[in-house]
C-alpha cells in the first residue's frame, strides 16, 4: 500500500507541478509544500515551482525541490534556466528530512526550509530588514527586498558551481563542485593575479589550470559576457577575455562535479539543450581525477598502473631505512601546489627536497625559459605521459634496494625472529634427543 502510494506521489508531481509556474515575484506570508513519499523510491524526483520569468525560453523558474539521494531525501530551494541546475540552497549543505518539504516566506521576512515537526534546513536570516518580496529576476538572481526595492539579500552573493550571463564575481570568490561519493571537491578561484582550478583533496590543494593576463595586471572582478569571460581592473576595463570560440551567446559557465572541467555553455535551439563552446581542459588526461592514484593517463587516453621497479610507493614517515628517487622518463604530472613550489632549483636540489621531505612522495622539475621550477607531491595523482624532453624531470620516492618499509613495523620483525628462534630450537633439541636416544638403544644392545 506505502509503495503505491508513493508512486502514485511520484507520477502527481512529475505532471502536476513540473512547469506549473506562477509569477516572477512571492510575498510575504506565500507558502509551498510537498510531501515526501514514506518509502525510498530510489530516482524520485518532484518539483514545485513556484517563480518563473517572462523572457522567452529558456527562462528562469525557481522552486521548491524534493530528490532521492543515498537512502534519504534531499528538500532544497533550486533555480533552473530551462532544466539546467544554475542555483540550489543544498550546494554546500543537505536538508534531509522526512514527510514534508516546505518553503516559506515568513511575515518577517525570512525566508526558510522546514521538514518534519518544523525542522529547520535552511534561511536567509533576513528577518527584520523590512523584507517585501522575494523576486527572480531575468538574470537568475534571487532576491529578497524592501519596500523600496533595495536588495537584502541574493543568490548571486552565495555561488555554486555555475556563473551566469551578466553575473559578476569578485577577487576572493569561487566556484564549487562536489563529486559522488568522494572526499575531494573541485574549485575555481579568482586571485589578484590569476584564474585557476583546483583539486582539494584533504590537506592537499592542486591547481590543474591557470589563466593570467598579459604584463602582470591585477584583477578586481569577472564578468561573464555574450562572447567570453572577461577579467576587469578596480575602473571596470577589461584587461583580458577568454573568448568562447563559438559565435552563440553565452548563456552560463559550469565545473563539471565528475571531471573538474570548466565549460562555456550555449542554448542551441535546434536540440533545445546547452551545449559547450569552449572547455579549459582539451585532453581526458588533463583531468585531475581521470586516472587513479598512483597511474599513468597514457598518450591514448587509457591509465596504466606506476610501475616501480624497487622499494615502495607509500608514506615515508617514521621509517629509519634510506630512501632515492627515481627518475621516470617520458611522464609529469598535470598538478601544481604552489605552497611546495620551488623557484630556481636545480634538478639535484629538487629530488633532495623531496628526500628530506618525508610527507613527499614524488616531485616534478621544470626547466622553463625564465624559472627553473621543482614541486613537490603528497600524493602521486593527475600523472600523464608525455613526450621524453630534457627540460621536465619526474621522480617518485622509492625505499633503497634491500630497505624495509612500512610494510614491516618493528613489533613485526621482533616477532619474526623470535619465531624463528623458537623454530630453531624445537628443530634443534629435537635432534640432539633422537641422538642421545640412539645413543641409549646401541649402548643396551651392546
Amino acid at each position: 500500500m506505502n509503495l503505491f502510494f508513493s508512486l502514485a506521489l511520484l507520477i502527481h508531481f512529475s505532471t502536476h507541478f513540473y512547469g506549473q509556474c506562477t509569477t516572477d515575484n512571492l510575498q510575504l506570508g506565500a507558502q509551498t509544500t510537498l510531501v515526501i513519499p514514506g518509502l525510498y523510491i530510489i530516482g524520485f524526483v518532484a518539483r514545485a515551482f513556484v517563480l518563473e520569468t517572462s523572457q522567452p525560453v529558456p527562462n528562469f523558474r525557481g522552486g521548491l525541490s524534493i530528490e532521492a539521494i543515498e537512502g534519504k531525501y534531499v528538500c532544497s530551494l533550486d533555480i533552473f534556466l530551462g532544466d539546467f541546475k544554475v542555483w540550489s540552497s543544498s550546494h554546500l549543505s543537505r536538508f534531509f528530512t522526512s514527510e514534508k518539504c516546505v518553503l516559506g516566506l515568513n511575515w518577517d521576512g525570512d525566508l526558510l526550509l522546514t521538514g518534519h515537526d518544523d525542522e529547520m534546513g535552511w534561511r536567509t536570516a533576513t528577518y527584520g530588514q523590512g523584507i517585501k518580496r522575494l523576486q527572480l529576476s531575468n538574470t537568475g538572481n534571487l532576491v529578497l527586498l524592501d519596500e523600496f526595492n533595495r536588495i537584502k539579500w541574493q543568490s548571486f552573493h552565495f555561488p555554486t558551481n555555475v556563473m551566469l550571463w551578466g553575473q559578476t564575481l569578485d577577487v576572493g570568490t569561487k566556484l564549487t563542485s562536489f563529486p559522488t561519493n568522494s572526499s575531494s571537491f573541485y574549485s575555481f578561484e579568482i586571485h589578484l593575479e590569476k584564474l585557476a582550478l583546483y583539486l582539494n583533496s584533504g590537506k592537499y590543494k592542486y591547481s590543474y589550470w591557470e589563466f593570467k593576463p598579459k604584463e602582470s595586471q591585477n584583477i578586481s572582478f569577472i564578468r561573464l559576457a555574450s562572447d567570453g569571460l572577461q577579467l576587469l581592473n578596480d575602473d571596470s576595463h577589461k584587461i583580458a577575455q577568454i573568448p568562447s570560440k563559438r559565435l552563440q551567446l553565452l548563456r552560463v559557465i559550469a565545473i563539471d562535479n565528475t571531471t573538474g572541467q570548466l565549460g562555456f555553455y550555449y542554448f542551441d535551439r535546434t536540440t533545445k539543450k546547452f551545449e559547450a563552446s569552449f572547455q579549459t581542459l582539451r585532453s581526458k588526461c588533463n583531468e585531475p581525477n581521470f586516472c587513479k592514484v598512483s597511474e599513468i593517463c597514457t598518450f591514448h587516453e587509457k591509465c596504466s598502473v606506476l610501475e616501480i621497479n624497487k622499494g615502495f610507493l607509500g608514506n615515508f614517515c617514521g621509517i629509519s631505512s634510506g630512501v632515492d628517487m627515481k627518475e621516470i622518463r617520458g611522464m609529469m604530472s598535470v598538478l601544481r601546489d604552489d605552497d611546495k613550489k620551488i623557484i630556481n632549483a636545480t634538478k639535484e636540489t629538487c629530488a633532495a627536497s623531496c628526500t628530506e621531505d618525508c610527507t613527499c612522495v614524488g616531485a616534478l622539475f621544470t626547466n622553463g625559459n625564465r624559472n627553473r621550477e621543482c614541486y613537490l607531491y603528497g600524493e602521486i595523482r593527475g600523472v600523464k605521459e608525455v613526450n621524453f624532453s630534457e627540460e621536465i624531470s619526474f621522480f617518485v620516492k622509492v625505499l633503497k634496494s634491500g630497505k624495509t618499509g612500512n610494510g614491516l613495523k618493528k613489533w613485526q620483525l621482533i616477532l619474526i625472529v623470535v619465531g624463528d628462534g623458537i623454530v630453531l630450537f624445537v628443530c634443534l633439541g629435537g635432534i640432539g634427543f633422537y641422538m642421545l636416544w640412539r645413543k641409549k638403544k646401541e649402548a643396551n644392545n651392546n
